[in-house]
């Protein structure tokens, strides 16, 4: 199940943010991506904290991203880590790029 439910929300042209309320990593994310303005349900934000599989989902995101923290961001199918690395992708200049080649933006 925590398979099908995240990978059901895995699309090549969207951003995906799978989070937990209270983590301040994910509120980094979440206001860095916020600043943009994203095509209608492009942006899509899924808090997992209270989902019956949480520790199943997060297990699956280590097994396809190599961490189980949170956040997880994807940037169509491809996750770019997290909180922080998602602030780095925007000091270095190179999250509007990605947001714009997958049509986000």
């Amino acid at each position: 199940m925590a398979q099908d439910y995240v990978d059901s929300k895995i699309y090549p042209n969207k951003v995906v943010l799978f989070i937990k309320k209270g983590c301040p990593f994910c509120v980094t994310a979440r206001n860095v991506l916020e600043a943009y303005d994203f095509k209608e349900d492009r942006l899509q934000i899924y808090d997992i904290s209270g989902h019956s599989e949480m520790k199943a989902i997060q297990d699956y995101l280590e097994k396809i991203t190599g961490a189980r923290t949170v956040p997880r961001v994807f940037i169509g199918t491809e996750c770019v880590g997290g909180g922080s690395d998602v602030a780095e992708l925007e000091k270095a200049g190179l999250l509007k790029g990605k947001l714009n080649a997958i049509g986000a933006i």
